[in-house]
């Protein structure tokens, strides 16, 4: 940020940024904080929004961690692995081909095998994912901190953004404050097993601070970049095209 913002000001811009779309975007990019899926008439709010929360919340503040005894009995499935092409072909191979990509905007491109990454340092935490269609359980998540993958491959200063693809199509990408963050994982594991198809295999993210859609499954690829205006439609994510916010900060 250039410089201090108080809460008063920022609800005073706030307030100024429902006005329209260019307020708000004046607001947010002082501070560089636009989210893609800015534009439009649904704009303003989704500025204000994610604006607001990262100015308002401290990057280091974590998610709620649970006990184990907490981890619920039952845990919805959304989003059922396809059923023909790459995913197919790697899932018959038990994944011994699939290779996670980590290049762009990095001094170091790599790919991981998911043996690879099963033997990289790992964080386990049992955290809440929550839907937002209304439903939430709560679950142990295994893998190694995206922090650490981006470490070891030499993020390059101009990157602003880490978008993650899926063998699906689907896509979505997070903010640095949150790749870097400790409890944003690449996890293979949940609740002590290995992830099954329907749970994201070979492995998803988890980004306990988001909404559930954030927590992308199949992963194939990880993209370090500065812009992501040529990714799709530009807006960041799949979600948005669909009505989603890009930005599900809870």
């Amino acid at each position: 940020m250039s410089q201090p913002l108080s809460r008063r000001r920022l609800l005073a811009g706030g307030l100024a940024a429902l006005g329209g779309s260019a307020v708000a975007a004046k607001l947010a990019d002082r501070y560089d904080l636009i989210p893609p899926d800015w534009g439009g008439v649904w704009g303003p709010g989704e500025t204000l929004t994610y604006a607001c929360q990262r100015l308002l919340t401290h990057p280091h503040a974590m998610a709620r961690e649970f006990s184990r005894e907490k981890i619920s009995k039952v845990a919805p499935i959304s989003g059922r692995p396809p059923k023909a092409g790459p995913y197919r072909q790697a899932l018959d191979s038990a994944f011994s081909n699939w290779r996670l990509r980590v290049d762009g905007l990095v001094d170091r491109p790599a790919a991981y095998s998911l043996a690879d990454l099963k033997h990289l340092p790992s964080r386990s935490q049992i955290t809440e994912q929550t839907c937002e269609e209304g439903w939430c359980f709560i679950a142990e998540w295994t893998g190694p901190q995206l922090s650490y993958v981006l470490n070891l491959a030499g993020v390059q200063p101009r990157a602003r953004w880490v978008v993650a693809f899926a063998m699906d199509e689907g896509y979505d990408s997070i903010d640095l404050q949150d790749a870097w963050h400790p409890q944003t994982l690449i996890a293979h594991s949940m609740n002590g097993e290995f992830l099954t198809p329907d749970r994201g295999a070979p492995v998803r993210l988890s980004v306990p601070r988001q909404l559930g859609y954030k927590s992308l499954k199949f992963l194939s690829h990880i993209l370090v970049t500065d812009t992501v205006k040529n990714i799709g439609k530009g807006l960041g994510s799949w979600q948005p095209e669909g009505g989603y916010s890009w930005y599900a900060g809870i």
